[in-house]
């Protein structure tokens, strides 16, 4: 019979709630260090929370057990009042309908054909990098992410007004989400001082430039052969196409989702390889016998194995979804514990993927670690996308997006920086508070 898991006082968390507010992740290691791999948290009102790091458990909920499985209320309740009810916050027969219409519109075949919009945005965004001194580039590409997001769902060039009003938004919203969600005792404020009636209203703003748009592709009556194109055509299994709402959510999780993942792990890898030269050099030696603008994009991707493995390593380092929620449906036994249904559990992939057990010299950038003959040995304990049938559906199109980020970028310049470690801003994904670094024009 194994103990009890310990559980964490809700004192405790209380004590420690200004630097659970701006960065939980040293909390979460302490007590993954005091009490092993999976314990509890008491955060008030006879609700517990079970954190994990334990790759055996983890892969059972994602995976094995993945049925008894659903995402919790964090993101199917309070992420989706201000971003819908889609792909990223459904759960149950209402996801799974979704995302048998949403998978096609990423599949390889369907991704080849937005390789060249998404080679032409990021051209654009990267045609004038400041050089010879040191500049954050966490927002210049969070500027990259979100325009190859709308490049590839709308193929229009007249809405970049809209766009950033639509990232501004987001970027908001995420932040009031976020003081909810480590602030559970304070909700009641919010809802007093119309901070969260504030932040629908700016979710209805966003849900309503998405009409406009959608509505002049319609009107219009031509076809671009973008991501829109593709969620328009999508079908239910009686033939009907999605409602506006329904579309209208879908399009608002492609990119809060997508352009935010990326933009964060293009931002960390930089950082890395402006750390390590002589792993820049490398890349840089692969990446300058690649040419994007003429001849076949993905044969060109696929030219570039150490590339991908420097953003794979970048990912295991810094995984943009670091905590995955799950709830339970029925009572569960794991690892000789037994869980009474309705337990919500709190996935560290962050720790995962720094765990000493798995990972040898873990705090240590070695992108060889994920050279193809070794990547099988990683497959029960790295999850940069998530696993199981709720794997992100767009990690693909981020790949791609990244290589060629990454390839052009160490092709033009040199990197470096002055900054040892990136300051960590965790909010919904993995977020760098500020990554200077300065761009050398190579000879």
């Amino acid at each position: 019979m194994q103990k009890p898991l310990v559980s964490v006082s809700q004192l405790t968390v209380f004590k420690n709630r200004k630097r659970i507010l701006s960065n939980p992740l040293p909390f979460h290691n302490e007590n993954f260090e005091k009490y092993g791999d999976t314990f509890m948290v008491n955060i008030g009102m006879g609700n517990k929370v079970v954190f994990t790091r334990n790759a055996t458990t983890i892969k059972h909920i994602l995976q094995k057990n993945q049925k008894n499985y659903h995402k919790s209320s964090l993101q199917t309740k309070d992420l989706a009042k201000y971003i819908g009810r889609g792909l990223l916050t459904s759960n149950g027969e209402f996801w799974r309908v979704h995302r048998r219409m949403v998978q096609p519109a990423f599949h390889k075949k369907k991704l080849e054909g937005l390789l060249g919009m998404m080679l032409e945005a990021i051209t654009e965004e990267l045609s004038e990098v400041p050089t010879g001194k040191p500049m954050n580039v966490f927002p210049l590409m969070g500027d990259l992410a979100f325009q190859v997001v709308a490049k590839s769902l709308f193929s229009a060039g007249d809405i970049r007004a809209r766009m950033r009003k639509l990232q501004d938004i987001t970027t908001t919203n995420q932040k009031m989400l976020i003081k909810e969600m480590r602030q559970p005792y304070l909700k009641w404020w919010f809802q007093l001082t119309g901070a969260i009636n504030h932040h629908l209203e700016l979710s209805k703003d966003a849900q309503h430039l998405l009409n406009e748009i959608i509505q002049e592709r319609v009107d219009s009556d031509t076809e671009k052969d973008d991501l829109l194109d593709m969620l328009l055509q999508a079908r239910y299994e009686d033939g009907t196409p999605m409602p506006r709402k329904q579309l209208i959510d879908e399009v608002l999780i492609l990119f809060t989702a997508g352009h935010e993942t990326t933009a964060n792990t293009l931002s960390f890898t930089l950082f890395l390889l402006a750390k390590h030269p002589e792993i820049q050099e490398k890349l840089y030696n692969e990446a300058k016998e690649t040419d994007f603008e003429n001849g076949d994009l993905m044969a060109s991707l696929g030219a570039l194995p150490f590339t991908k493995q420097c953003i794979e390593e970048s990912m295991r380092l810094y995984p943009p979804v670091y905590v995955i929620d799950r709830v339970s449906l029925d009572d569960d036994t794991i690892d000789g514990h037994h869980f009474k249904k309705r337990t919500v559990w709190l996935m560290s992939i962050y720790e995962l993927h720094r765990h000493t057990e798995f990972w040898e010299n873990p705090d240590d950038f070695r992108p060889e670690r994920f050279h193809v003959s070794n990547k099988k040995d990683f497959s029960d304990y790295y999850f940069p996308f998530g696993a199981g049938p709720r794997m992100c559906v767009g990690n693909n199109f981020a790949m791609y997006e990244m290589i060629m980020t990454v390839a052009i970028l160490v092709k033009k310049f040199r990197l470096s920086t002055s900054l040892d470690e990136v300051v960590l801003n965790p909010l919904i994904s993995l977020k760098p508070e500020s990554v200077p670094v300065k761009f050398e024009p190579r000879e």
